[in-house]
């Protein structure tokens, strides 16, 4: 019989980073990287079966990657600007985001303006996008709080719990006064795993009641957002206050309350519109150059059509487009379904 877990210990020190060559390889960045990579390659499978073009989440991906790494930074700095600003202090450890300390409130503001910037250009619905991404990117979130615990970091009150962590004595944000030895609460990893209970809940939403037009998006939000707020009010280290609240359960409040207005807005939009087709303000899917407009769109899933419902009117005949609908490939991608009856792009 396994023993019983009476403590979660952190990981030595010395595994935080290790040299390559002349370089310093950072483990907690090797994590995030590894997290934007997964949430990448899924978005990318997941744009592609709503008729988008292959890899045109790269182009978005760049500029959202580079200004959430800036909103991430810049969001944690502000809301713990005695870690930074004081007599003595070393100006440059503003920037040195491989020490941890990256906000993910401020990496999805950030992340949001340049997806936005990017979707406006190429001609693609933000939510659309944001609902392929929505999933994928609470994925690479849970990925993400590995780098915490590397770094000795994102830890919650005192516990006696069995999974308590263990933190050593001499941790910047270990509380004075506690005897070395005392366990906490692991909030990365009750992050982590709230995280992945997200996924296959948004993903069985979006399965069951076709969630489209932002609902994904809106789901994402209120589901990290409360969680955010639990865990965050539990943490011991230091954090700005905002109208009574910690900074981080301020900003996972605000995502609630966003959440909640994407989704009544998009509720009321889907009953004044028809469904989207593609992820294209055009409603046409991506054709490659080579391909016959006519074949393409024969094989290219028509989101609207999977998600309607055959029906027939009062006198028993079928509705305008019915034989059509009935031939159409489902259009949801992830949540399940059978992949052989999917096409993913155009040949």
């Amino acid at each position: 019989m396994p023993p019983v877990l009476t403590a979660i210990p952190s990981p030595p020190l010395e595994w935080r980073a290790f040299a390559l060559g002349p370089l310093t390889i950072h483990t907690y960045a090797l994590i995030i990287v590894a997290g934007i990579v997964v949430s990448v390659l899924w978005t990318n499978q997941r744009m592609t079966r709503r008729g988008g073009e292959p890899w045109v989440i790269i182009d978005i991906a760049m500029p959202a990657v580079l200004l959430g790494l800036v909103g991430a930074r810049l969001w944690h700095v502000f809301t713990h600007p005695a870690d930074y600003f004081y007599p003595g202090a070393n100006f440059w450890n503003v920037f040195a985001i491989w020490e941890g300390g990256n906000a993910i409130i401020g990496a999805l503001i950030g992340g949001a303006i340049g997806a936005w910037l990017v979707c406006r250009v190429r001609g693609i619905r933000f939510l659309s996008f944001a609902d392929a991404a929505a999933p994928t990117i609470l994925l690479a979130q849970a990925i993400g709080r590995l780098g915490n615990w590397f770094n000795h970091e994102l830890f919650g009150w005192p516990t006696n719990l069995p999974w308590g962590l263990e933190i050593l004595p001499t941790n910047p944000a270990y509380p004075s006064g506690l005897p070395a030895g005392t366990l906490f609460h692991p909030t990365f990893l009750y992050e982590l795993l709230w995280n992945l209970v997200g996924v296959g809940v948004l993903l069985l939403l979006e399965r069951m009641l076709r969630w489209r037009g932002g609902r994904m998006l809106a789901g994402y939000l209120i589901w990290y957002g409360l969680g955010r707020m639990a865990i965050e009010s539990i943490r011991v280290d230091y954090s700005e206050v905002i109208f009574g609240m910690r900074s981080n359960v301020f900003g996972a409040l605000l995502m609630v309350l966003v959440g909640v207005a994407v989704y009544i807005v998009a509720a009321r939009r889907e009953r004044e519109t028809p469904l989207e087709r593609t992820i294209y303000v055009s409603n046409e899917p991506f054709v490659p150059e080579d391909t016959d407009a006519k074949t393409a769109g024969s094989t290219v899933p028509d989101a609207a059509a999977a998600d309607s419902v055959d029906t027939q009117d009062s006198t028993g005949s079928e509705s305008p487009g019915a034989e059509n609908r009935e031939a159409s490939p489902d259009a949801s991608d992830d949540a399940g379904g059978n992949p052989e009856s999917q096409t993913t792009s155009v040949r």
